[in-house]
């Protein structure tokens, strides 16, 4: 959940804390003073028609085990004799306000005739027990709460089930969906497909989310599992342990379980998401044969489903809100259909929304462009399609602990609600000093031109250490005025090669829709520091970029004419 406080990206704003308190306190007790307390965000006349309509409690369920699971329901009223209707059931996201994240959205299912349950997975919030991260012990405590909802609220359809959470709900509902055959749609926002991949990208430890996140389950909560590998994670030791941890965690695991149950998903993700992998989310979406939709938007981690979380407008709930329609026959949603495929927004037009039948057809052909030396007298390299460009080598002096102007994001999270208020973050790259960062552009674009699908990038690297991190960014610069937008980035990290050895690397950055205007340049920008990454630089060595004869240093962008988009 994004928020307003600097240090604690995941904490809800003092704002949105009030409006959640407001909202819960009007539906527990639905008095003209806690109705009327409303008024300033025009929500009164909503909430005491949720009142005539729906009921709401809150109580925790027993499990087998005694673990107390904090959890509140919602039933709507004037059902006749015996009717059954269809369930939601909405794991908690990882914030301090638990199932309480979800009050806003209560009104909708119960105007769409669900029951709708939200709960705090054990350790979280209000519940007790230790902190799972979604591991089996977690799927099964899903699978007795579907069954306690089924055997205690008479209207339950025990066919018709469907699961629904945001960021570590997300990944609470996939995986508990996969392992029981009674939830016949799921969808997911903030999703993750493959954890390891999330904390551990081309060999790169992403220790400032990382960080954030352990901060956020509170370690005394954790079980002693999970305590362990954060240890190890933190001491760069990614054994078999971690990976074994991870995959039983990582949705793309249970690719088989999905696939089998045709089940329809729905997962929704950000173009600059710093938190789960966007590859590893539409490597899993590509290879889901079910019903299927995904909507990638501008923006990092939450922010898009923030405001329907509160039962405002967002793509992600309304799209929700359709697929449980269309799959458990509610009327929570606006009468539409689903759009199944691939639905995004390009950089930076949120007003945009492009369809695609699925992602191979959404992402356009790549191609190489080749990155040559810096011209004699100047500073920075050109970025050429076509031709190979061997036989150059170029140098920086290692940073670690030292950001230059090139860096991932301001902060986290908050920087890409920026983005998604019309503000993203200017970056000043002609000041960097390029004795730390090595820095390619192209010639100024003739033509509006867009950035749609993958990229990849090939380097031969040589270190004077044993370690070293590269840190790959490529911007939008507009050359009249200076200024940089970010488009992608990907970190890569050698491990255990011999000082002096030249190591050829290949690596995917994250995927991009991204719009540049006539006259502006790709640029890349290769450094050896980011806050968002684990550092692997002995201090004061050097890093050596080149471009041997057959293989030849390049970025390979999905760069096309700005076309009509479908």
């Amino acid at each position: 959940m994004s928020s307003g406080f600097d240090d604690k990206p995941f904490h809800p704003s003092p704002e949105q804390q009030a409006l959640t308190d407001a909202i819960r306190q009007a539906m527990l007790d639905p008095t003209m003073r806690h109705i009327g307390r409303l008024a300033q965000w025009e929500l009164a006349e909503r909430y005491e028609s949720f009142a005539e309509t729906a009921s709401y409690q809150e109580f925790p369920i027993l499990l087998a085990d005694g673990t107390k699971i904090d959890a509140a329901l919602s039933v709507p009223r004037r059902l006749a004799p015996g009717q059954k209707i269809p369930v939601v059931i909405m794991p908690a996201p990882l914030s301090p306000l638990g199932r309480d994240s979800y009050v806003g959205m209560f009104w909708r299912w119960a105007r769409g005739n669900y029951v709708s349950l939200a709960y705090s997975q054990r350790g979280l919030a209000g519940s007790s027990g230790e902190i799972q991260v979604a591991g089996p012990q977690d799927w099964a405590d899903g699978t007795e709460i579907i069954t306690w909802v089924v055997d205690n609220v008479e209207a339950a359809d025990p066919d018709r089930i469907g699961l629904f959470g945001a960021s570590y709900g997300a990944g609470t509902s996939f995986l508990t969906a996969a392992h029981d055959s009674r939830v016949k749609a799921v969808a997911g926002a903030s999703a993750w497909a493959d954890l390891l991949l999330s904390l551990y990208e081309n060999n790169t430890r992403h220790i400032k989310a990382f960080e954030q996140l352990v901060l956020l389950f509170n370690e005394d909560r954790c079980s002693a599992e999970f305590r362990e590998v954060i240890a190890k994670i933190r001491n760069n030791q990614i054994d078999d342990e971690v990976k074994e941890f991870a995959r039983l965690r990582s949705p793309s695991t249970h690719l088989a379980r999905f696939n089998s149950a045709e089940l329809p998903v729905l997962m929704t993700t950000y173009w600059h998401e710093t938190i789960f992998s966007v590859p590893a989310v539409t490597d899993f979406y590509r290879s889901l044969q079910t019903p299927k939709s995904l909507l990638v938007q501008i923006g990092d981690h939450g922010n898009g489903e923030l405001p329907g979380l509160l039962g405002l407008p967002s793509k992600p709930t309304e799209m929700t809100y359709r697929w449980m329609d269309h799959f458990l026959g509610g009327t929570a949603g606006d009468g539409l259909e689903p759009r199944f495929g691939v639905r995004s927004e390009y950089m930076h037009n949120l007003l945009s929304d492009i369809h695609h039948d699925s992602w191979d057809t959404y992402a356009l052909p790549q191609e190489r462009y080749y990155l040559s030396s810096a011209d004699e007298g100047g500073r920075d390299g050109k970025i050429i399609a076509g031709k190979p460009l061997p036989g150059w080598t170029r140098s920086i002096e290692t940073t670690p602990g030292f950001d230059t102007e090139a860096f991932v994001a301001e902060k986290l999270v908050q920087t890409g609600l920026r983005e998604r208020l019309g503000n993203p973050w200017i970056y000043k790259t002609d000041v960097i000093a390029r004795q730390h960062a090595l820095v390619w552009n192209t010639e100024p674009l003739e033509a509006a031109k867009r950035v749609q699908g993958e990229l990849e990038i090939r380097l031969t690297v040589t270190s004077q250490a044993t370690s070293c991190l590269i840190v790959a960014y490529l911007f939008d610069y507009d050359p009249i005025v200076g200024d940089a937008a970010i488009i992608t980035n990907a970190p890569y990290t050698l491990e255990n090669t011999p000082p002096g050895q030249p190591c050829t690397v290949t690596f995917p950055m994250q995927p991009a829709h991204y719009v540049l205007r006539r006259g502006h340049q790709l640029q890349l920008i290769i450094d050896t520091h980011d806050t968002f990454f684990a550092d692997a630089n002995a201090d004061g060595t050097r890093v050596e970029i080149s471009s041997p004869e057959g293989c030849e240093s390049y970025i390979a962008v999905p760069l096309h004419d700005l076309s009509p988009p479908n």
